[in-house]
């Protein structure tokens, strides 16, 4: 099983490496674009959960000053 996909992956490379520069700058872009948004996405509803669990709720001490 893992020769097969090794002799694939090495197929998909030779192929990828022999196209027309442009090309292959497309094709990254077309793969790497959606996953860098969906990446980026992902990280800041992390990262907002996170904030909101040591964000003071409305009625504390930050409020009444």
């Amino acid at each position: 099983m893992f020769n097969g996909l090794a002799n694939w992956w090495d197929n998909a490379e030779l192929w990828l490496a022999q196209l027309w520069f442009p090309a292959q700058f497309v094709l990254v872009i077309a793969v790497l674009g959606p996953l860098c948004l969906g990446a980026a996405w992902l990280i800041d509803r992390i990262v907002d959960r996170v904030a909101a669990l040591f964000r003071p709720g409305r009625d504390g001490d930050c409020s009444s000053q």
